[in-house]
């Protein structure tokens, strides 16, 4: 009885759906879409059949450029020296205030090197990077890191050859590096991008991530002018192409398989990649190898300036319609830029007409020249644009420099509105002229601007500050005029800058 109830239900169902079916497929008839298939075997030839549209796949690409990727293999030594490491030879978590200091420090512990009278030490050590061959007699662009204190190195090809090579030149403030094979030629061999690459645009990793070998990750250009804090001329490339340890120094092409950039750095918490990578682009890249080729060094421009950037409080004090530029906070003493006339206070706005977008870009723009180039620099001073010529000289050693404050006590002047304190910078001995700060209020303007105790006041509003007294008539005066801001020329220890103070209670 049951089976005889089931029959006349499933002839139901299937003809309700048999029903649906034809309508559904009458629907798509008349309103002249394609009909439904329903033809199961017609269906599975219909998939199993080659795919008529193109797939698109960076397989060509790579085939072509990945013999020119390297390994690179590197030994180094780095000489320790007697107090270069204040606690090794030491037991761990052994103390200066322990009673044993004294004894493990000069003589060590058993199966450890001696104390102070064990002389110099080597460190040996093993890195591994990438790198790629730009010429077919051999030169391989890797980066800094990856060859710095090497006292070995070896390329690596891709078809497991290995080659001795030597270290023609580094430079660290990009942190690129030129090496050459020496021996064997006719390396296959890579060119950089002549055009400049656009944030979206394909970008595909070829390195040696890990020490596995040859690897291949794509992505796209994520940013450009990122500026990490690697260095003074950071303009990196940001790609979400995958790059891990290992990567370092091997090229990012484009999707015609010209190098873009060199990979030097990641972003990541785990020391593993998290989609966000670093490149070197290849417009820096061609000129430091340029330069590395020719003097085995980087030579660059130098114009000699401590500049700082144009906020828009200071470029609403100095009357720039926007914040633009590099304020120059003091020329140094016989540098080109001195020898030209260019003065603390003035606004380099361009260089040979190319605008200058913040002090950093100067700092690029003026490094790509080489010495001995005559440029012309475009100042905004006292209100209008003003042209000078510079002869670049070459950029010297960096200098460190110290820091010194002075904290004296005589002839204080108080300016209660912006908490601050001043005192003539040579009655407490900080200096010739200026008014040094003894006092600043954690909660008033200045502190807010940046304003130390120690730092000294050398112009305000333009004009030469001798004493406390110069800085309090500079302010009143801009008050008068209905200013919104005063610009400070400000020395904290041995560096100058200007800042715009607030004005008003």
């Amino acid at each position: 009885m049951h089976r005889t109830s089931d029959k006349p239900t499933k002839s139901r169902v299937k003809a309700l759906l048999m029903g649906s079916v034809f309508a559904l497929a009458l629907g798509g008839i008349v309103a002249g879409e394609t009909a439904f298939i329903f033809d199961n075997t017609a269906q599975a030839q219909n998939l199993s059949q080659p795919q008529t549209q193109a797939v698109f796949s960076f397989a060509d690409m790579v085939q072509r450029v990945q013999p020119a990727v390297v390994s690179i293999r590197v030994k180094t030594d780095e000489t320790v020296g007697q107090g270069d490491s204040d606690n090794e030879g030491l037991p761990p978590g052994l103390t200066p205030d322990s009673p044993f200091y004294d004894f493990f420090k000069r003589f060590g512990m058993p199966g450890m090197p001696g104390g102070r009278d064990r002389g110099p030490q080597h460190r040996y050590g093993l890195a591994q990077g990438s790198g790629f061959f730009i010429s077919a007699d051999g030169y391989v662009v890797t980066n800094n890191h990856v060859v710095e204190n090497a006292t070995d190195v070896k390329v690596v090809t891709d078809d497991g050859t290995e080659h001795a090579a030597k270290v023609i030149g580094t430079d660290p403030k990009t942190d690129l590096a030129l090496i050459k094979v020496t021996d064997g030629k006719d390396f296959p061999h890579v060119t950089f991008a002549a055009n400049e690459s656009r944030v979206g645009d394909w970008v595909v990793a070829v390195g040696n991530p890990f020490g596995l070998g040859g690897s291949v990750t794509a992505g796209i250009i994520s940013a450009r002018g990122r500026d990490i804090g690697a260095g003074p001329y950071d303009d990196f490339l940001q790609i979400d192409a995958p790059i891990n340890k290992g990567n370092s120094g091997g090229p990012a092409f484009n999707a015609g398989g010209e190098v873009i950039g060199v990979n030097t750095a990641i972003y990541s918490p785990s020391g593993g990649s998290v989609g966000i990578g670093f490149a070197i682009p290849a417009r820096t890249a061609q000129q430091v190898v340029a330069s590395l080729m020719e003097h085995g060094k980087v030579v660059r421009g130098w114009l000699g300036v401590q500049i700082q950037p144009v906020t828009e409080e200071i470029a609403n004090s100095l009357g720039l319609d926007k914040a633009h530029g590099a304020l120059v906070t003091e020329p140094q003493d016989n540098s080109p830029a001195s020898k030209a006339g260019i003065e603390a206070g003035d606004t380099i706005l361009s260089i040979n007409g190319l605008e200058v977008e913040d002090a950093k870009d100067l700092a690029r723009k003026i490094a790509a020249f080489p010495p001995k180039t005559v440029v012309d620099v475009t100042l905004w001073r006292d209100g209008k644009e003003v042209t000078v010529k510079v002869d670049l000289g070459e950029l010297p050693n960096e200098q460190v420099a110290s820091a010194q404050k002075s904290d004296g006590s005589e002839e204080h002047t108080s300016l209660g509105d912006y908490g601050l304190t001043l005192a003539p910078a040579d009655a407490v001995g900080a200096g010739d002229s200026g008014a040094v700060i003894t006092d600043v209020d954690p909660a008033g303007k200045a502190s807010e601007r940046g304003l130390r105790q120690g730092d000294i006041i050398l112009q305000a509003g333009g004009q030469t500050v001798e004493g406390p007294r110069d800085v309090s008539k500079a302010i009143s005066g801009a008050e008068k005029a209905g200013k919104t801001a005063i610009l400070l020329r400000v020395k904290s220890g041995d560096s100058v800058r200007f800042l715009a103070l607030p004005l008003g209670k």
